[in-house]
């Protein structure tokens, strides 16, 4: 074929699909007019009971069916990283892992195969993406999320929900909004000013909306500034269907429904897990009354209809038996999103990748190494039909001899090994002030997991446990405790507290190190105060040397590098509660064990943000970040830790120093609050939020936001910067990137914009574009990025709209927020 060919077949090509392109447009609008046409048909046979009806949830997991209108059941399911109602699926990467690729393309792929796996079990509505926005490191669901940058964010969601809905699958974009914290979720309220909101918090949401065309969007447990989500006016009709013109299902979260009047007008389509609020009962006197608008009702109606409609709900059966549940594809899709959002934090030495002809034996330890952890907790848990700890990755790539230990216990372990002097007394009480015995009786641990039917006499409302412990020698040791839901308690050791776990909705295991003197012995009492049916406590002791194993230390010093695999898992990083910040308990011992006997130690961080690294970082030559990596992460890890493949993530968040560093620390929490009174929790960063806030003052992070070591090199040049004559004003970009080093790599350009101009206070960067560019060797590419209007604007509070102010601008360009070698003013009249 000669050039005039290929450029003619091309030009055909390229004619054809724009005539596709819109002929498929007029189809479309054509579709929009016949489906109202439908609605309205259909809304017209249902009677008002029928309507009603429909706005609630029926069986946990369905929309009701409606016979009379040909309305099927419409079934959903949890979650964002696999299908996971329905039984054993792909489980993908965790959603951070998802941004910390930096791929929108990969993002629309994973998409994609999530919509298939859903058709092949018959699933209606996709319970995610999630896109709340990484605000502080213990949110325990910012695993699920897309990171701390609403413009990365965005181009994420896009791609993860077109691709979703590829499959006539509706996507649910959730929590609506300002669900920065799981700490007390149903009471909490984020109070934060609407600029704060629409630069921050909001765009994720809007694209979702507006450009990929998200068919539902999911109201959050939290109050914003005092109101609740799913009552929220302002949020849900004046944002959502009138600024976007979002023409979806806004469901509730499950349970954060409080008042069915309010939801209703608050313009709440759908209450799930059922209308225990929004109901016949309850919105049938408020009709007849004035306080609810027959209108209301007939707009959430229709919106559930057309959504079943636009999706081909009643066409055709939503089971595609075709697809296979066990599908070989998405596991390839899982792998690759596992292998793109590695991030290479440090390499000192250039110990990896690690050199077969040098490397004879791996040590492989900790609690994360097997069996595999895919993912966080809560309604993302997602099982696998098979998953690949690290251990079977580097085994089945045929590396060196591989020796492995867990090396320390696991919190489990550790209570049930705790030995006390005697028994353990129980006294149970009938009142929360441990003040009205009911019943004594007497145990040999502290390890409390009563049945869930278990029904204490005299209706106990809280224990006293009450033991002692002698230490075998003298140091210090560690005193652990852990319960679960709203359950809270006080341990004190000789009448002294040493941990105290107020009420509150979820909670993680808590730790605190206490020195002892060998063979005296130390009286130990636990109040505990039970929320649930039957408590759920336990708590053990051991000394901090014995916390790791002899023989882990041992392999450890033989091998020629030692690779340490720490952080979370589905218990300790969940929904439900926040995180600690400081690794789990007993993980940072076996780093400062492993590293003071192997100079070349290697540590792994399973986790859905930062941690606390200041105490081990420094003894360690490198560390990665492997967020949580789906059922492949094993495959992807030993394939960039032996070479096969290069590490390319990059920080969707930045890396703090410390948590007293980062710009949230003196408001994440609420100030204490009286009985019965709501929480607040102040945004008062506003738009300074992680990078933008470290950019703008003279605190630096540990890592920044998009950092990410490569095996090779990169370098940026020849920035050019032009305005465009049309009426948009866009500016338009072309820099180069070329491959300095020697092998083939992964670099992502980023562009960030600055505004000194600007009548209001703004970051010094904010990220308005990037691109993913692979090289190889030797090798260079142009990349060329517009930016429009909205890229170089502000929301301005007193005219409640997106303002941009004429003057000068500077764009830069680099590889993270504080390494951008390139960087060009230019003025916008």
């Amino acid at each position: 074929m000669n050039l005039v060919s290929g450029i003619l077949i091309r030009v055909i090509c390229l004619g054809l699909l724009v005539l596709t392109f819109g002929a498929f447009a007029g189809r479309s609008a054509r579709q929009d007019v016949d489906i109202e046409t439908r609605v309205d048909q259909m809304l017209a046979k249902l009677s008002l009971r029928q309507k009603l009806d429909l706005l609630g949830g029926v069986d946990g997991m369905f929309i009701r069916d409606e016979p009379a209108i040909g309305l099927p059941r419409l079934k959903m399911s949890d979650g964002p990283v696999g299908v996971r109602t329905w039984g054993p699926t792909t489980a993908f990467p965790a959603g951070i892992a998802l941004a910390a690729a930096w791929d929108p393309d990969l993002a629309e792929t994973v998409g994609s195969a999530l919509g298939e796996d859903a058709r092949a079990r018959g699933v209606n509505f996709l319970l995610g993406p999630g896109v709340n926005i990484y605000r502080a490191p213990m949110n325990g669901r910012n695993f699920e999320y897309f990171g701390e940058d609403p413009y990365l964010a965005s181009r994420i969601v896009v791609g993860y929900v077109k691709g979703v809905q590829s499959h006539e699958v509706v996507a649910t974009v959730k929590h609506f909004a300002l669900n920065n914290q799981e700490f007390d979720r149903h009471n909490v309220s984020s109070d934060a000013e609407e600029r704060t909101m629409r630069e921050i918090y909001f765009p994720c949401f809007e694209a979702a909306v507006t450009e990929a065309h998200a068919g539902a969007v999911m109201n959050s447990y939290n109050l914003i500034n005092g109101v609740h989500a799913t009552e929220n006016s302002w949020l849900n009709n004046q944002v959502l269907k009138t600024d976007w013109k979002f023409d979806g299902i806004l469901m509730s979260d499950w349970g954060s429904t409080y008042d069915g009047i309010a939801a209703a007008n608050a313009g709440l389509d759908l209450e799930m897990p059922a209308g225990e609020h929004m109901n016949a009962a309850t919105l049938e006197p408020a009709l007849e009354t004035g306080k609810v608008a027959q209108a209301s009702i007939d707009d959430k109606v229709r919106r559930i209809l057309r959504i079943a409609l636009k999706f081909h709900f009643l066409d055709r059966p939503q089971q595609d038996l075709r697809v296979s549940t066990y599908n070989q594809a998405a596991r390839a899709v899982a792998l690759e999103e596992a292998r793109e959002s590695v991030v290479l934090l440090k390499n000192d030495r250039n110990v990896l990748p690690l050199d077969r002809h040098r490397v004879h034996t791996i040590a492989v330890l900790g609690s994360e190494v097997w069996p595999a952890v895919t993912g966080g907790g809560g309604s993302s848990t997602t099982t696998p039909f098979q998953s690949i700890s690290l251990l079977e990755g580097l085994t089945a790539l045929g590396a060196p001899t591989v020796l492995y230990r867990p090396g320390i216990p696991s919190l489990r372990e550790l209570i049930d090994n705790t030995e006390f002097e005697g028994k353990v007394s129980v006294k149970e009480f009938a009142d929360d002030h441990f003040v009205r015995t009911s019943r004594s009786s007497a145990q040999l641990k502290l390890n409390d997991w009563k049945e869930a039917d278990w029904v204490p006499p005299g209706n106990a409302r809280s224990l006293r446990y009450e033991t002692k412990f002698v230490p075998r020698k003298s140091g210090k040791y560690l005193i652990l405790a852990l319960a679960a839901g709203e359950d809270s308690y006080a341990v004190y050791v000789n009448s002294k507290p040493m941990i105290e776990q107020p009420r509150r909705e979820g909670q993680a295991p808590r730790s605190t190190n206490v020195t002892l003197a060998a063979g005296e012995p130390v009286t130990i009492r636990v109040d505990y105060i039970l929320r649930a049916s039957a408590p759920r406590f336990g708590l053990g002791i051991r000394a901090i040397d014995d916390l790791v194993s002899p023989d882990a230390v041992q392999v450890a010093a033989m091998a020629d590098v030692a690779i340490v695999s720490v952080g979370f898992n589905a218990f300790s990083e969940s929904e439900g509660f926040d995180r600690t910040y400081a690794l789990p308990a007993v993980q940072e011992e076996l780093i400062h064990s492993v590293s003071k006997v192997n100079r070349n130690t290697v540590v792994l961080l399973t986790a859905g943000g930062d941690v606390e690294t200041e105490s081990w970082l420094k003894n360690v030559p490198v560390f990665l970040h492997n967020w949580y990596p789906g059922q492949e992460g094993g495959t992807a890890l030993a394939e960039i830790l032996l070479g096969n493949r290069g590490p390319e993530g990059k920080l969707p968040i930045s890396f703090n120093k410390s948590w007293e560093d980062d710009p949230v620390h003196d408001h994440y929490y609420p100030l204490a609050t009286g009985a019965g009174e709501t929480p607040h929790v102040k945004y008062a960063e506003g738009v300074f939020l992680g990078y933008r806030y470290y950019t703008s003052s003279a605190a630096k992070p540990l890592f920044p936001f998009g950092f990410g070591l490569s095996y090779t090199e990169f370098a940026f040049e020849n920035l050019q910067v032009s305005i465009g004559s049309d009426s948009e004003g866009r500016v338009r970009l072309s820099f180069d990137i070329t491959n300095t080093g020697k092998r083939a790599g992964a670099e992502v350009a980023q562009v960030y914009v600055g505004d000194p101009s600007a009548q209001a206070k703004r970051p010094v960067k904010e990220l308005k574009g990037f691109q993913k560019v692979r090289l190889s060797p030797g090798e260079r590419q142009t990349v060329r990025l517009t930016l429009d209007r909205r890229a170089l604007s502000y929301w301005d509070e007193s005219q409640h709209r997106w303002r941009m102010d004429p003057g000068k601008f500077i764009v830069y360009v680099g590889d993270s927020s504080e390494n951008t070698p390139l960087a060009q003013e230019f003025v916008i009249q």
